[in-house]
């Protein structure tokens, strides 16, 4: 019997677009043939968003644990209070508290295979700083979290198309100072592993975009290709 593959999803910033997002993919019920999901946030915020977007037939099979999901429902695991308070569109600390609770769970659930993957929704990266997460973004936190700086690429999908981006969340300033040979042969073997292992691609072609216009132009125009 083919394994379910269990999808853990977090809800990101309440005041943000994640709740629709994922109430309109879990809407559909092809969702339910290829994942179990399981969504890390709150009954309530879930309730108000699915009112606004007027998908009442919806519904939730609210668990207590991502062990509990039902294979053919669209699970939450409530994490926050019933007295929350939502204000879309707004930056509030309440909205970042409530995206590192979900963050967080669902990573230990990850860490723990208690699922086999990890959707985030987006997070807005100023209210979620406190003492305990200082992270430019989700990839560099759920990095740290494994062990494994410097070991993660962030990419773009499409179908005919999987972009990597070498730099990251960086400020484009301190781009060419991080940009060196060994940091992009690194990504480059990241992304070979994942065509195959993810994808299932062999025999793809990676090409390397150069960091200034026309790669430098034989160095009118910089020289760090020539450089490195």
């Amino acid at each position: 019997m083919k394994k379910e593959l269990k999808a853990g999803i977090t809800h990101g910033d309440i005041n943000g677009i994640g709740y629709e997002v994922i109430i309109k993919c879990l809407a559909d019920p092809r969702i339910n043939e290829v994942c179990v999901p399981v969504v890390y946030g709150s009954a309530k915020v879930a309730g108000y968003y699915r009112k606004q977007i007027e998908l009442e037939n919806f519904s939730f099979h609210q668990v207590k644990t991502a062990a509990e999901a039902n294979p053919k429902r669209a699970n939450i695991i409530n994490l926050l209070r019933d007295d929350i308070k939502v204000d879309p569109g707004k930056i509030t600390p309440t909205g970042g508290e409530a995206a590192l609770v979900s963050l967080k769970k669902a990573v230990e659930d990850l860490k723990n295979k208690q699922i086999d993957v990890l959707v985030t929704a987006p997070i807005n990266k100023q209210n979620v700083q406190n003492d305990s997460f200082r992270f430019p973004g989700h990839t560099e936190y759920i990095t740290s979290v494994f062990g494994a700086e410097n070991e993660s690429l962030m990419l773009m999908v499409s179908d005919r198309m999987r972009l990597g981006v070498v730099a990251g969340h960086m400020p484009l300033s301190k781009t060419a100072e991080y940009v060196r040979a060994e940091i992009i042969l690194k990504k480059l073997r990241i992304i070979n592993q994942s065509l195959l292992v993810d994808f299932g691609i062999t025999g793809g072609r990676i090409a390397v975009l150069g960091l200034n216009p026309h790669a430098g132009d034989g160095g009118l125009l910089g020289n760090e290709e020539n450089d490195q």
